[in-house]
């Protein structure tokens, strides 16, 4: 642990927030470090020597709030903690941006591993591989279960339009970072259009969920769901799509994206959906379209990093890559919409 402040964290303002507000919390000086990874927003490990907490704030520089809501991540967590749906417990939200100079929360460490790669996942043998993949989609499963009104989310989103809204969103961020010929993906989104289907009942969707953003313990039970940022109210479908277009997604060999589903054990799609729909109840006949949905949200958010890259805005390695990584997204997504 560093005992210097990192980059957007003041440890003495932290823990002078801390007494006030959590008196006898914290018996020590503080130290923190940079937790690697991560959408987007800043987080930090941070301990006392005898205690450690979490602690979120947005990047530095950031220009949106509404992409960086730390309330909102808050409010999901402290929501869900009396459910089924493991949440690490939340200690405290500060508005008050002159502590760090933006909204930051804290939140308890929960001890746990973000399984990244097949790799990791084939050290422990197919049988645990499986069980930690079933035990991903029934946590899942128990999300959507929660019903909104009765943790107090009943105001937490607008599920009425929620996905034609959520095809506009996408389509809006694709025309804003345009800088090539993107072939099928015109059609891709107009086949979306042309048939949005008629959502389930709304409930709180995670809106990025799947393996390397949980914590599963050394039981390989699953002990925290973390990086609520995209979280609302609507279609819980848009999950369960997101969650298969990930896993299929590692099978196209792109580099730069995880690949647990390709570890020996685990489920493949037909029985990720399978058990999905047994454990849920929910009709998925419709899936496809939310799988289709997910690879043209994914193909626009690799599209936005390539085309900052190709202005100049983004330092670094391996952007072009991510570039290269877009047309087979595309052709995938307009695939399964063609077996419909």
């Amino acid at each position: 642990m560093s005992d210097e402040n990192p980059p957007g964290l003041d440890l003495a303002r932290l823990r002078a927030h801390l007494d006030r507000e959590r008196p006898g919390l914290v018996s020590g000086p503080l130290s923190a470090t940079v937790v690697e990874g991560g959408r987007s927003n800043l987080t930090y490990i941070v301990t006392d020597g005898t205690g450690r907490w979490v602690v979120r704030r947005p990047p530095l520089g950031h220009v949106l709030p509404t992409a960086h809501d730390m309330k909102r991540e808050h409010r999901v967590m402290s929501a869900l903690g009396p459910t089924n749906v493991p949440v690490p417990p939340t200690v405290l939200l500060c508005e008050d941006e002159s502590v760090l100079g933006a909204r930051f929360y804290v939140m308890a460490f929960v001890e746990g591993t973000p399984y990244r790669g097949a790799d990791e996942l084939a050290a422990l043998g197919p049988e645990r591989t499986r069980a930690i993949a079933d035990r991903l989609i029934d946590t899942l499963v128990d999300l959507h279960a929660v019903e909104p009104g009765s943790v107090g989310l009943g105001d937490f989103g607008r599920p009425e339009g929620f996905l034609e809204r959520q095809l506009r969103r996408w389509k809006k961020q694709l025309d804003a970072s345009r800088s090539r010929e993107l072939p099928g993906i015109e059609e891709l989104h107009d086949r979306l259009a042309a048939r949005i289907p008629v959502s389930p009942p709304p409930a709180i969707v995670h809106g990025d969920y799947r393996l390397d953003n949980v914590l599963v313990g050394g039981d390989d039970r699953i002990k925290a769901v973390l990086d609520w940022e995209m979280s609302t109210l609507g279609d819980p479908l848009t999950d369960l799509g997101l969650l298969v277009a990930y896993g299929e997604r590692s099978t196209l060999d792109l580099s730069f994206v995880s690949n647990v589903s390709t570890a020996p054990g685990h489920p493949g799609t037909d029985e990720v959906i399978a058990r999905y729909a047994e454990r849920s109840g929910r009709d998925v006949s419709a899936l496809n379209w939310y799988i289709g949905f997910a690879f043209f949200k994914l193909a626009v958010i690799l599209e936005g990093i390539y085309y900052r890259f190709s202005q100049g805005k983004t330092v670094g390695s391996g952007f072009e890559a991510i570039g290269d990584g877009v047309p087979p997204l595309v052709a995938h997504g307009n695939a399964i919409l063609k077996e419909d």
